[in-house]
């Protein structure tokens, strides 16, 4: 039998809080997972998510900005350096932004589904 979760690790990844209790911190930095939750001890050293957080921050802001920017053209005829002054900080700010829950609703998913590294040696 395998025990309940205590609380939801999707829920404690977007708030940045290790997803096997839901208290102690999920990253020490802005993006750098601690290596041991604070409140329950859990090793999350050997996590990693890769760069998964990152394609899917990319995909979703780059399809908003670009189909805003698209529309705006279309509707508005706005000048270039409307463009570049609005949607790329735009841009800039919303990654920077989704990052760190992206990352952590990955490595939250990583958690929950009991993910772990394997490593294949192929001695020939």
């Amino acid at each position: 039998m395998t025990k309940a979760p205590r609380v939801d690790p999707f829920l404690a990844g977007l708030r940045g809080r290790c997803p096997d209790c839901g208290k102690g911190p999920l990253f020490s930095g802005f993006l750098n997972v601690t290596a041991v939750c604070a409140a329950c001890g859990r090793n999350l050293a050997q996590i990693d998510s890769g760069d998964g957080p990152a394609v899917f921050v990319i995909i979703i802001v780059g399809f908003l900005v670009v189909f805003s920017a698209l529309f705006t053209e279309i509707a508005v005829h706005p000048p270039i350096w409307v463009h570049l002054v609005v949607w790329l900080p735009l841009a800039a700010v919303l990654c920077l932004a989704m990052l760190r829950p992206v990352k952590g609703l990955m490595i939250a998913a990583q958690v929950r589904n009991k993910a772990a590294q394997h490593r294949r040696d192929d001695a020939a």
